[in-house]
This record gives C-alpha cells, sequence and structure tokens, in this order.
C-alpha cells in the first residue's frame, strides 16, 4: 500500500476512496472501506482511504491538546494495507484546512486527486464548521464522480463508534473492544531496558518504551498475546506505574511471556490485550506480590489453555 501525504504535486491513478478519520479501524469503519474496495473492484480503478492527521480536536481546541488514538497512523496504514487497500492519502488537518468551505474542499481533495467514487458513514461531515454532509455531496461532485454512503453499523443496538471503543478500554474491558475492533486491541513498541525488578522475583519481564500517542485501556494487570517476529506467545502484562516500588509514575507496559527465555531487547513486539484479569494494587512487600503474579499467571494460562 502506497502511503501519500497530499500536496499540490501529487499524481496518483483514479481511485474509489473511503474517507474519514478512521480511528480504530474498527467495523463500522471496515463497512466504509470494503465498499470503496468493491466499487475500486467494479471499476478496474485503484482502492484508496483518506484520512486526516492530526485530530481535528487538535486543532479546533475542542478541549484537547494532545489527542490519544486507538490506532496511531503507522498502525492506521498497516491495517489497511491488510484490507488490501491501495492507497493512504492522509490530510494534514490545520486550520487553513478547517476554513476550506464545502465546494472548496471537494475539488481540492476529490476532484484534485482524481477521485471517481467516494465512499463515507452516514454522519461525515467536511468542509467549514462540517457544514459538507453525504446528503449535499452530490449537488458538490457536478457529475464529477459518484459516491455512496454507509448507514450505521450496530452491535446489541448501539452504534459501533470510536468513542464507544474508548469507553470500553477505560474500563478495562478489552474482549468487547475485540468484538467491536474485529480484531484484538493492541499496541506496538520498541523492548526497552527496564529497572530489572521482575529478573529478582522469579518474573523476567520486557519492558516497552510505547508511542504516547496510543489511547491505552485502564491501568491493570492483562492477559496478552505478544507478537514477536511473526510467533504468538501467551503472556502476561501490567499496564500501570507499578504502585508497590517508588519512582514510577508514567504508565507503562511491562510482559512477563510464558515459557520465553529469548533476550528481545531493542526489538519491536505487539501485544494483543484480551482479557483484564484485575486492577494493579499496591502490596505490602514484594513476597506478597510474588504470590500475586503467581496466582496471575495461573489464571492466565488456564484462560489461554482453552483458545
Amino acid at each position: 500500500m502506497t502511503h501519500e501525504s497530499i500536496n499540490q504535486s501529487l499524481q496518483v491513478k483514479p481511485s474509489a476512496v473511503a474517507v474519514g478519520f478512521f480511528d480504530g479501524v474498527h467495523k463500522g469503519h471496515q463497512a466504509v472501506i470494503q465498499k470503496a474496495k468493491e466499487k475500486a473492484d467494479e471499476l478496474g480503478i485503484q482502492s484508496a482511504v483518506m484520512t486526516f492527521d492530526p485530530h481535528p480536536s487538535v486543532v479546533l481546541k475542542k478541549g484537547k491538546i494532545n489527542a490519544h488514538y486507538i490506532t496511531p497512523l503507522e498502525e492506521k496504514e498497516q491495517v489497511l494495507a491488510s484490507m488490501g487497500i491501495d492507497y493512504m492519502f492522509v490530510v494534514k488537518f490545520d486550520k487553513s484546512l478547517a476554513q476550506l468551505s464545502p465546494q472548496e474542499f471537494v475539488d481540492s481533495f476529490f476532484v484534485g486527486l482524481g477521485v471517481q467514487h467516494v465512499v463515507a458513514g452516514f454522519d461525515f461531515t467536511f468542509g467549514h464548521k462540517g457544514k459538507g454532509t453525504m446528503e449535499i455531496l452530490p449537488e458538490l461532485s457536478h457529475g464529477r464522480f459518484t459516491q455512496s454512503v454507509i448507514a450505521k453499523v450496530e452491535k446489541e443496538e448501539d452504534k459501533i463508534s470510536s468513542t464507544r471503543i474508548r469507553q470500553v478500554l477505560d474500563e478495562g474491558r478489552v474482549e468487547e473492544a475485540k468484538t467491536l475492533l474485529g480484531r484484538p486491541y493492541s499496541i506496538k513498541g520498541k523492548v526497552i531496558e527496564g529497572d530489572k525488578r521482575g529478573r529478582t522475583i522469579g518474573f523476567h519481564t520486557a519492558n516497552m518504551e510505547i508511542d504516547h500517542d496510543y489511547y491505552l485501556p485502564k491501568i491493570g494487570v492483562y492477559a496478552v498475546r505478544v507478537i514477536h517476529q511473526g510467533t504468538s506467545y501467551p503472556a502476561m502484562a501490567n499496564l500501570g506505574v507499578k504502585p508497590t516500588f517508588e519512582g514510577d509514575r508514567e504508565p507503562n507496559v511491562e510482559v512477563h511471556i510464558f515459557d520465553f527465555d529469548e533476550d528481545l531487547y531493542d526489538q519491536m513486539i505487539v501485544v494483543e490485550f484480551h482479557l483484564m484479569v484485575r486492577e494493579e494494587k499496591r502490596f505490602s512487600g514484594v513476597e506478597e506480590l510474588k504470590g500475586q503474579l503467581v496466582d496471575d499467571e495461573a489464571q492466565i494460562r488456564h484462560f489461554f489453555s482453552d483458545r
């Protein structure tokens, strides 16, 4: 898949494009993207996804300074590539973009890129103050491209949305997040040198350097799978600040991979979250902590033994 940042000299082949922010690339998003891919195949043209960076809330200052994403841009690109999409267009969202009229947006980003078909969700808006809607897009296209609107995708009568996924992550309900996403919620990062405390109590751990853009689930202990060089390993993960010890206040992730003794230092791993086992808590000492970790491992091994 080709990743293109939008600029005036960009030359691309005609495409059917799914447009939206698509944070999480969840099942609702997948319905929009799959429609664009089907239309591209039907028309014999390229399939594309048009997304935005950063999130509009960062630029429009709606109570946020930094945004955290279920799928940061690099991970979003990987998910789209796995879906067989040819192009990912990344439109820089800034104040000048926010000031474009709906017609200017259409002329610049649909017509200007040779788009022949636009697919978006029923609630997609564009242009100044979101005045452009899918309802008026046929009028703005002036016959230069066609369009499809995808109705909301529901699960148990609630709209599948990035907001809903963030809510279940806030509660540690990662198994529900998996249902909404169509895949396990995951984070990717490099293994870095830690404080080596785990070795002293029989639980060798890999500490992850995590991109600050990630929207992290609730602090706690999780049953996870660690993906390293294409192989998946069952593991336990602590997401938190390790309150039993002093000095750690920024949330971090450390994983103990079962029956694994390779050195992962400075290598990239992916951690898939499958079940929250318990909340993080402070222990009276190392022995109490070690006893709890033994219990956690037994519970997580049993969880994975049935899967």
